[in-house]
Parts: C-alpha cells; structure tokens; sequence
C-alpha cells in the first residue's frame, strides 16, 4: 500500500515515463520542484494541485506529455500555461528552466528510482525547504513556514550544513535554520 494520494501516485508514474523518454532521447530529465516535490517528500502529507518542473527542453518536454495523453487546454475560464491529462486531476507546467534560478547545487538533485515506469529527477529536500521559507519570507505564501516544518520533521537524514546555507541564501540572511530546528 503506497503512502501517496492515488490521483498524486498516477501523476508520477506518467511523470516518471516523460521523464524516462526525455532521457531515451539523450536529453536531461526534467526536475520536479515546488508543491509536488513537497508532497512527494512528505509522502503526501502536504498535497498539491499541481506538477511544477524545470527543463531546458520545453519543447521536446512537451513533444514527449503529448505522446502519454497530455493536452494543453485552450479556451475561456481554461488554465492555458500549463498541460493536463484526463485522467489526472492535477496539471503540469514548466515554471523554469532550471531550478531556484540556478542558486542550488546540481549534485544534490536526487534521481528517483523504482517507480514502476521508470525513473525522474527531483529537487533535494534541502532546497526545497530554502525554497519554501524564500517565499515565507517574502509575504507572499505564510503557509509555506508550515510546509517547511513539516519537511524537515519528516526527513531525518537531511544534510544539515548545506540546509542552513540555503535558507539564509534563499531567505537574504532574515532567516537561518533555527526558525524550523526550533519551532
């Protein structure tokens, strides 16, 4: 029994086949960031409406959602920056070519296996922490103190020197470690 939200679980596996055939074609695999790399490292405890990735490749990222059923919708009242699959309720963008503005290292990236369909690449936790305090410190999501918490709660083994350099990177100094270790 998975400890994913089904529709999440159906999500990454055609994540993991994109991923898989952007990588048959000899290109880097797009990397999974934001609100469904939290709930992928909170095992669904934070959860998202949304898979934001970050390619250099966006057409032929494109070229391969479109050969697993992704469409991009068009028309009035319709989301149109981003790509859906009818049978997933959660919708796909790309948000950047690479991720945090290129301010993270690459070595850190974790390449996830075993997924059934192959395999995909994802932020590290660490930065996706940075990440979240970056945007709690700028106002404009207090939610994401809260994700940040229950991220480094849940991830025991986090490589805690490199986790503090991003935050108070990520956060212009306002913040350090403490404000999750301690809360």
């Amino acid at each position: 029994m998975s400890a994913y939200r089904p529709e999440f679980e159906a999500a990454l596996r055609l994540f993991a086949q994109v991923s898989e055939a952007m990588a048959a074609r000899g290109l880097r695999r797009p990397i999974l960031v934001g609100g469904a790399a939290a709930e992928f490292y909170s095992q669904s405890t934070i959860s998202t409406g949304d898979f934001d990735l970050c390619t250099f490749r966006q057409s032929e990222l494109e070229e391969e959602m479109e050969r697993v059923g992704f469409a991009k919708p068009s028309g009035v009242g319709q989301m149109t920056k981003g790509w859906v699959h009818p049978e997933l309720k959660l919708g796909f963008e790309v948000v950047a070519e690479t991720p945090m503005d290129g301010a993270f290292d690459p070595a850190t990236l974790v390449l996830v296996e075993n997924t059934g369909e192959g395999a995909f690449v994802i932020i590290s936790v660490e930065d996706l922490i940075a990440d979240r305090l970056s945007q709690y410190a700028s106002g404009t999501a207090p939610d994401r103190l809260e994700q940040a918490r229950a991220l480094f709660r849940l991830q025991p083994s986090l490589d805690k020197d490199y986790l503090a350099r991003r935050i108070e990177e990520e956060t212009g100094g306002d913040y350090g470690i403490d404000i999750i270790e301690n809360d």
